[in-house]
């Protein structure tokens, strides 16, 4: 059996805890960052930064350096507020040039069987945004997962009482798919979500 030493063996722990990595993966990402020690140097550098600098906005909760980020400070609509899970979910949507209100990020999704209640999530201070700001419409773009799907509707329940238009990203057949090989789980929904032409 090859034993490595401490410091490598203690690399690779590290490296199979990111999402995704197991024991070939984190082996190949440590062989090539040991191939220059200025991978190694660069990649040990950023991570401190990041470390440092990064945090989620105090109002938001997207991953930001300036508190508050960027998005809450700008010029954006601030009638429409979109509700996402998480920090990559936000960057997504302004990925698309979609969107041009203002973000929540929950940071996750209802998920009792794991642990995850409403008051695991920034779900309070949501319902404490709503009642301060000049929010008309939100726009819950959650995942379209049991989980997603799950804080999307209690969401929409605590919501609603608030006279606040809440509506949902629409979902169905992606552009450019066959009808044939589409889910009917995802054919049902387009169905019953169609819009007039």
């Amino acid at each position: 059996m090859l034993h490595f030493s401490n410091s490598l063996t203690r690399l690779l722990g590290e490296l199979k805890k990111l999402p995704g990595v197991g024991e070939k993966s984190a082996l190949r990402l440590a062989f090539h960052l040991l191939k220059s020690p200025g991978n190694i140097e660069a990649l040990a550098e950023s991570l401190n930064e990041v470390a440092a600098k990064v945090r989620f906005c105090s109002v938001c909760f997207a991953i930001t350096e300036e508190d508050p980020c960027q998005i809450c400070t700008g010029e954006r609509e601030e009638s429409t507020l979109c509700v996402v899970e998480e920090p990559q979910d936000l960057l997504a949507m302004e990925r698309s040039r979609a969107f041009r209100g203002r973000y929540h990020v929950l940071q996750g999704a209802l998920s009792p069987l794991n642990g995850i209640t409403p008051a695991s999530l920034r779900i309070a201070e949501l319902m404490e945004r709503l009642r301060d700001e000049r929010v008309r419409e939100v726009l819950i773009a959650t995942n379209f997962t049991v989980e997603g799907e799950a804080t999307a509707l209690y969401l929409t329940k605590l919501i609603k009482p608030l006279c606040i238009r809440v509506t949902r990203l629409a979902h169905g057949i992606p552009i450019g798919s066959d009808l044939e090989y589409v889910d009917t789980a995802t054919v049902q929904r387009a169905v019953e979500g169609r819009s007039e032409l």
